[in-house]
């Protein structure tokens, strides 16, 4: 789940010997026009790491920035750990970037309407309007986004776009990461600072 390469590309400048996947085309895209213009390369991959199917096996996988939490199926969450560890040889390490968002502790009690625009240096104006539902109980967020492209008040484009994430405490994650068949599961504090007070990051490492 390598998305545009935010985590990668700094990993390839320092030499990591790296494998790019997304099941996004438009997210590889970029990824690979970022190192071309750092004259980086890295083999990227489009499959979905639910059904993980790779030429390669490899000493370590991680999945960063929470992006594990895309998953919001539990079945598929443990279908992805099971498929990453089928590509695991030793040491076998898996990273797991997490975190619990402040609407964990803090549910709305209506969905959350934000809106927002810019202005384009030919007129043009794109606009956003998102509505944000959480359900503390399902733990799980969903945003229902819309983007504008007007010109002249006329809209003469328009992109919608759904996100789901869903969260784990700490005693979920490691029940889930060991029922897949991993060993050594350890949580450990997270190198990314939280984004709001409420917030809590952590990882999780293991051994296939």
């Amino acid at each position: 789940m390598c998305g545009s390469g935010r985590l990668l590309l700094p990993l390839v400048a320092q030499q990591f010997n790296l494998h790019g996947v997304d099941r996004s085309a438009a997210m590889l895209a970029s990824c690979e026009a970022r190192l071309e213009l750092a004259d980086l390369k890295a083999p990227l991959y489009r499959q979905d790491v639910v059904a993980l199917n790779l030429p390669c096996r490899y000493a370590a996988a991680l999945v960063a920035a929470g992006s594990f939490q895309l998953i919001t199926s539990s079945a598929d969450a443990r279908a992805a750990l099971e498929r990453l560890r089928a590509h695991l040889v030793d040491p076998g390490l898996l990273l797991l970037d997490l975190f619990v968002p402040a609407e964990a502790a803090h549910p709305p009690g209506a969905p959350v309407v934000e809106v927002r625009g810019a202005n384009l240096s030919d007129g043009a104006r794109i606009s956003l309007r998102s509505e944000v539902f959480v359900d503390a109980e399902r733990k799980r967020i969903d945003t229902v986004s819309r983007y504008e492209r007007r010109e002249r008040g006329a809209i003469v484009a328009r992109e919608d776009e759904r996100l789901a994430m869903t969260w784990y405490d700490e005693d979920e994650i490691v029940a889930l990461v060991g029922d897949a068949g991993y060993r050594s599961v350890t949580i450990e504090r997270s190198a990314i600072p939280a984004a709001d007070v409420d917030e809590r990051r952590f990882a999780v490492s293991a051994r296939a």
